[in-house]
């Protein structure tokens, strides 16, 4: 019975090796040296790109076999005989050379009469004599059942893969290094069948469209020079372009034009005479390698798209060398990563809960239909990625994954694209699923689609919106948001991590990404690999304070930790008082009002809570509510206290989370506390329990530690609500808060053991008396006087 093996290893005789091994089998030398002679040829001498661990270590274990090492090298790298000689002359002056999108195929089909030996040798010396970038060498000759061809590939590109290609014709071996062999009375057909195919398989290099950014920021040339520089500034590009009223490109100015005019104190000047005019442009299908050669031929930094005359983006440097970098395997991704990465679209229909992974098809599908590309960013990658790595893939042992944040991103070239595409993809959604909620948010219509308590979908909230930029006017203020590409919606997120996005669309003719690809701009994969928080840019926690709760939620949630430069950016902001200095200020700052608390409930109503919250501390980022705010050892055991009474007393406490920040606030001095709740805009019973501390402290304390009677404590604390109490027995002392517990555990569920019908059965008149005596009644019961009904009848006759 004939059995398959199929082994991620370079050669197969490395498999023959590993089962010798297992049988504990001893070789012979000329056993051993006929074996690693299969190796070294299979692997290219260890060099191929196939080449594993397994076959050093196969090879390894042959010496110790006593395996020949002199043979091998007579025989893994001969010299080319006679024969090889006059067939390499041959072939020299017969190749065809095929250039393909910027690579060399070459190919070269030799006759003879029979067999000869050695021609992969030949193969392998023919490509580096060419320094081709993939070849084909056929040999056909005559047998007598007919002709055979014999055809052997090498290859350098990465996207082919000969052993695909030969497969069907009963050939095989590596993606770059492959051989077939069959008869057949169309060699030369079947060749160039095969040439064809190989040069099919070679994909079209990026376009400047695929590189490019768009819509480019464009100034007047009238504009001055610090005006151009704000601008810079504002969008973090390291050069503006120059149009005129038609928006016709008239020249293009750097940020050391700008500097260097600056620094001649010429910062009122216009950019037109400083801004250079000798341009070179291309146009949205320019290739890279054409790009690269302009870029180095002419020294410029920056080429702009041009479309019918319009400007329509910009390629620079930094595009092209992130393209180059992502055509080479990093080899610190191994090979279950890269296969993760490259394929994203089957990670996500296998990973995701189907009902999730449907919607998003249909998504996809309405955005296609209308020319848009849609892409899946943020969070929802990074749990995909992160579920991906941590889960073991046997089978009955893998839950799919229930995304209930997801961030759609839609992107359309220059001007194609609709600030209502988040809209109308939503009004799509919600034809197919009535249940969900659809609400439209800002400018630029972002819809998010939320579902309550669904039977499949759960609580799912799905944002929709266009790819856009921000700028921070001012530090903690709300971003101006505008249209932009996905790369720059990606740059305006707060980590790495977060800044990762799949291509769900199909590319449009002429794109070069393809569906499923990956978009990972900033080392967001190797941070995930590494576990840490990384934030984009410096600036980013002076512009947005909330960005520091997040990396600290993010990184206990998650188990990760914040990198050393990034929680050196944290720190600097921090010890800078910026946020006080804001928070003093008049400046509307909700990135220290409305959107801290935001920040503060995620992390307060979290399993978490916790250790965020001591991570929070030993950042300093308390200070963010107040510069005075530490959790030191007291406030520490307030804020546990304040827990676990909430815990207790559940389901009548549903926001745990807004105790706990009030228990924090409380710590302040009774103005800066309610300062505080102010500018966090917390609700008005809040406001009211955190200005009636003040008077608890200093007025009911005392009368608290004078109750001698139950129904004094009763009296006392009747009047106060149930987080009132909470709130005050966190800062209250052992007697006072032991008190409070008697109340509200004991003293608040006993009721008189009379009631109004009662006493009109007993012949009182209805009216005030009936309170005196119910008070009465209660009081006795709680002093432990009354016990039961005929006492209490007994001394309502005797009094009243």
């Amino acid at each position: 019975m004939t059995e398959l093996h199929t082994e991620a290893v370079g050669a197969i005789t490395t498999y023959i090796v590993e089962l010798l091994q297992q049988q504990q089998i001893t070789l012979s030398p000329f056993e051993a040296t006929a074996i690693a002679l299969g190796i070294y040829v299979d692997t290219g001498s260890l060099t191929f790109e196939q080449t594993t661990p397994r076959d050093a270590k196969a090879i390894a274990w042959l010496l110790e076999q006593s395996a020949n090492i002199a043979i091998i090298a007579e025989y893994n790298e001969p010299g080319l005989n006679h024969q090889l000689q006059e067939l390499l002359k041959d072939a020299l002056n017969n190749l065809q050379h095929t250039d393909v999108q910027g690579y060399t195929v070459t190919s070269v089909l030799l006759q003879t009469d029979k067999f000869v030996h050695g021609l992969s040798t030949l193969t392998a010396r023919l490509i580096e004599l060419t320094e081709s970038d993939a070849i084909l060498l056929g040999h056909q000759y005559q047998k007598s059942k007919g002709q055979k061809l014999v055809v052997i590939g090498r290859s350098r590109l990465a996207e082919t893969n000969l052993n695909e290609l030969f497969t069907p014709f009963g050939g095989g071996g590596h993606a770059q290094a492959a051989s077939m062999s069959l008869t057949t009375d169309e060699p030369q057909q079947i060749f160039e069948k095969l040439l064809t195919q190989l040069i099919n398989q070679i994909p079209q290099p990026p376009t400047a469209r695929d590189l490019m950014s768009s819509p480019v920021r464009t100034i007047r040339p009238d504009t001055t020079i610090k005006e151009a520089q704000r601008t810079l500034l504002r969008y973090g590009h390291s050069g503006l372009s120059v149009v005129d009223e038609s928006d016709r490109l008239v020249g293009i100015i750097s940020r050391r034009d700008l500097d260097l005019a600056i620094h001649h104190g010429f910062d009122r000047s216009p950019v037109k005479g400083y801004m250079s005019r000798n341009l070179r442009t291309i146009v949205p299908n320019t290739l890279l390698p054409e790009i690269q050669s302009i870029m180095v031929t002419y020294d410029v930094g920056r080429l702009p798209v041009i479309e019918a005359g319009e400007l329509i983006g910009i390629v620079t440097r930094t595009d092209v060398l992130r393209q180059l970098h992502d055509q080479f395997p990093q080899c610190q991704i191994d090979s279950e990563q890269k296969n993760l990465t490259s394929h994203l679209l089957s990670t996500l229909e296998n990973r995701l809960e189907p009902a999730i992974w449907q919607l998003l098809q249909q998504v996809t599908a309405a955005a296609q239909a209308r020319g848009w590309n849609l892409y899946l960013v943020g969070g929802g990658v990074r749990d995909v990625l992160l579920t991906s790595n941590r889960q073991a893939y046997s089978e009955g042992n893998r839950e799919p994954l229930l995304l209930q944040d997801i961030d759609l991103v839609v992107d359309g070239y220059h001007r194609s694209m609709d600030a209502r595409a988040g809209v109308e993809l939503a009004s799509v959604i919600e034809q197919i699923y009535p249940q969900v909620s659809v609400t439209v948010h800002g400018e630029f219509q972002t819809a998010a689609l939320t579902w309550h308590q669904d039977p499949v979908l759960g609580n799912l909230l799905m944002d929709i919106a266009t790819a856009r930029t921000e700028f921070y006017p001012y530090p903690a203020a709300n971003p101006q948001v505008e249209a932009s590409s996905i790369r720059q919606d990606l740059y305006r997120r707060d980590f790495t991590i977060n800044a990762l996005a799949v291509r769900l669309t199909p590319p449009k003719r002429g794109e070069f990404s393809r569906k499923g690809d990956l978009l990972d701009f900033f080392g967001g994969l190797l941070d995930l690999r590494s576990r840490q928080i990384r934030v984009l840019h410096a600036n980013s926690f002076i512009e947005d304070p909330t960005r520091i709760y997040r990396a600290v939620r993010f990184a206990v949630r998650l188990g990760f930790t914040i990198e050393p430069q990034t929680e050196e950016y944290i720190r600097y902001a921090i010890d800078n008082q910026i946020y006080e200095q804001l928070r003093l200020s008049d400046r509307q700052t909700p990135a220290l009002t409305t959107r801290l608390r935001a920040e503060f409930k995620y992390i307060l109503q979290s399993n978490y809570w916790q250790p965020a919250l001591k991570l929070l501390d030993q950042l300093n980022a308390l200070a963010c509510l107040h510069q005075d705010l530490s959790l030191t050892p007291a406030l520490n055991r307030e804020i546990h206290f304040v827990s676990k009474w909430l815990i207790l007393f559940e389901p009548k406490v549903s926001e745990h989370w807004l105790i706990r920040l009030e228990t924090l606030i409380a710590h302040l001095s009774p103005r800066e506390r309610i300062i505080v709740a102010e500018n966090l805009q917390l609700s008005k019973d809040s406001l009211q329990r955190l200005e009636q501390l003040e008077i608890w402290e200093t007025q009911l304390a005392d009368r608290l530690a004078k109750t001698q009677l139950d129904s004094q404590i009763y009296q006392l604390l009747h009047p106060y609500k149930l987080l009132q109490l909470i709130l005050f027995a966190a800062k209250s002392e052992f007697n006072n808060r032991r008190q409070i517990w008697l109340y509200l555990t004991n003293l608040s569920q006993i009721k008189p053991l009379l009631n109004g019908d009662d006493l009109k059965t007993l012949g009182f008149k209805p009216g005030p008396l009936y309170k005196q005596i119910l008070d009465d009644l209660l009081n006795n019961t709680l002093d432990h006087k009354i016990s039961d009904r005929p006492m209490a009848i007994k001394y309502i006759k005797s009094k009243y």
